[in-house]
């Protein structure tokens, strides 16, 4: 079994792409030392509409992935050949995982309660959902969305600096790691999604929660539920 986060990015900004471009394999060293430092056998590099090949030296393997930005929301594609780059907002969802299914790749519904209705679609054959770092405690009615549609759960922690990665992350059912490997045990419902309960953690999380109240971006859920209110043991 191995550790994957299977949600990561190599920069913590967003658009002026040739700064990211430059940026990139320094944010990539960091972030694996950082996956290093938290036990993780791989991380999947999932930047927003855009895939570079990075090999960093570090124990961890950093697996190829995007997050490619649909019409209804995010869809995290990871597998040996995803697509290098993606028109943000151009997609659907249906071509999304179309687009990484004729690329051998798991196509993946990215936090499903954050800035997204994919999940309303139930004809488009995703291979798993998302429990996403950012926001744990939607975590039952990820799990609830997800035996309605028969899908399997995977984690990632959504990170964007790299003290970030591992907060939430997927085990992985396979004799060994490789981008096949992941998208057949994904397919097969060999994973499974795992939250980190460290006090550092912890704090994170909080600090995200009044981040996105703020922001109003959690959406579809109403209060008090499972999705936001306080978990059992969790003051």
């Amino acid at each position: 079994m191995y550790a994957v986060d299977l949600h990561a990015h190599t920069r913590f900004f967003h658009g002026r792409r040739s700064l990211g471009d430059r940026f990139d394999p320094l944010g990539a060293r960091l972030l694996m030392r950082a996956a290093d430092r938290r036990g993780l056998e791989g991380v999947a590099t999932t930047n927003h509409d855009y895939y570079t090949p990075f090999d960093p030296p570090a124990s961890a393997e950093t697996l190829p992935g995007i997050e490619i930005t649909t019409d209804r929301g995010h869809v995290l594609v990871v597998g040996p050949d995803p697509p290098s780059e993606t028109e943000p907002g151009a997609l659907s969802p249906g071509e999304a995982v179309e687009l990484a299914h004729e690329r051998d790749c798991a196509a993946i519904v990215a936090h499903p309660f954050r800035n997204s209705t994919v999940r309303e679609l139930e004809d488009v054959p995703f291979d798993a959902i998302e429990v996403n770092g950012k926001h744990p405690r939607s975590r039952p009615l990820v799990e609830e969305l997800a035996a309605e549609r028969d899908l399997p759960l995977v984690g990632g922690s959504d990170a964007h600096y790299p003290f970030e990665v591992g907060r939430a992350y997927t085990v992985v059912e396979a004799d060994r790691l490789t981008p096949e490997s992941v998208v057949d045990a994904i397919r097969d419902g060999n994973v499974s999604a795992r939250i980190s309960r460290s006090g550092f953690d912890r704090l994170l999380r909080r600090g995200y929660r009044a981040i996105h109240n703020r922001k109003r971006v959690i959406d579809a859920i109403e209060r008090p539920t499972p999705g936001v209110g306080t978990p059992p043991g969790e003051d």
